[in-house]
């Protein structure tokens, strides 16, 4: 007869952090999928059709921030006109641009200023 000697186990360590015991243990994607289709087959219809509707309806919102969030976007192209100037312009040509260009801005700002006044008197405003 062969005597067996039984030696007495210490308890296991004790947790670094004690809310981390509550935590399950990991395990492989396999093991979840298995897990989760044995919670699956619990199931009756019409729960595994509300949870196909709730996952799809999810989804398709998520799609929808994603695409919307591609769309105008990018701010559209500007066209920049540039006037070309010959290289031998006198002061005095520039002068007689700019006075040109100020009296066709005023004019423009005068024409504006006639609009708001004549909306005002159709509006009644004072």
């Amino acid at each position: 007869m062969v005597a067996i000697e039984r030696v007495w186990r210490s308890a296991p360590p004790a947790p670094i952090f004690p809310c981390m015991a509550i935590l399950p243990p990991t395990s492989s994607p396999r093991a979840a999928l298995a897990d989760l289709r044995a919670f699956l087959r619990q199931r009756s219809r019409e729960q595994l059709l509300g949870a196909a509707l709730a996952v799809l309806v999810t989804t398709i919102i998520l799609i929808i921030f994603f695409v919307d969030s591609t769309i105008n976007t990018a701010p559209p192209p500007t066209v920049v006109y540039v006037e070309n100037y010959a290289p031998d312009r006198t002061d005095a040509d520039i002068i007689a641009d700019q006075k040109k260009a100020s009296e066709e801005r005023r004019k423009q700002e005068e024409a504006k200023k006639r609009e708001f006044q004549k909306l005002e008197k159709q509006l009644g405003i004072e």
